[in-house]
């Protein structure tokens, strides 16, 4: 199943639900708040790690931060976040699982203001994904202007581990950016994808 198609190199065969995120989920537009906030939280746990050790792990972010239900996760107790910690399920670094308390009650204000979360953040692309068209992954920069204006305002809204390269991976995986190269199979599905809005 796995070599019969072209992929984008970092894919790899690290293992099945890497090549997963990757066929199905890596660059698909994200519109839905409750995604947006998924990603929001494991881009931040994944600071300085593997973004397979991240994947290994959701199922443990899943159940410790209430199935990514940003209105529960805002109301954590320090208690809860003790709890939380003593999870190998997850990255148990006290500040980003503090910054996932943090971040969801800036995600609220945001949701507020701009009726929704995903309304703010598409912003920062016009509404559109970009289609770049990259023929290797060295070529796939690690941030872009559009993550500095992105880190720039969130850290001003008050969001933790939100830095220029952690978003341009929250682009990506979120389908703000179509990132995958030209030869892989995914490329003109997420080109489709987002031309149906």
């Amino acid at each position: 199943m796995t070599n019969k198609v072209t992929r984008c190199a970092w894919a790899g065969e690290v293992s099945l639900p890497y090549i997963e995120y990757h066929d199905k989920e890596w660059g698909v537009p994200v519109r839905d708040d409750k995604t947006q906030f998924e990603f929001l939280i494991l881009e931040g746990a994944q600071a300085g790690l593997s973004w397979s050790t991240i994947l290994n792990k959701r199922e443990g972010y899943r159940k410790n931060f209430a199935n990514f239900d940003v209105e529960k996760v805002a109301r954590f107790t320090k208690k809860r976040i003790e709890k939380i910690l003593q999870d190998p399920g997850i990255v148990r670094n006290r500040l980003k699982v503090n910054s996932a308390v943090t971040n969801a009650r800036a995600f609220l204000e945001v949701q507020e203001e701009y009726d929704g979360f995903s309304n703010y953040i598409w912003q920062f692309v016009d509404g559109r994904p970009k289609q770049n068209k990259f023929r290797k992954d060295s070529d796939i920069p690690a941030t872009s202007a559009e993550s500095d204006a992105m880190s720039k305002d969130m850290k001003k809204r008050g969001f933790k581990f939100v830095g220029s390269t952690i978003m341009y991976a929250h682009m990506q995986a979120t389908g703000m950016v179509n990132d995958h190269v030209v030869s892989c199979f995914r490329y003109r599905e997420c080109v489709a994808l987002a031309k149906k809005g």
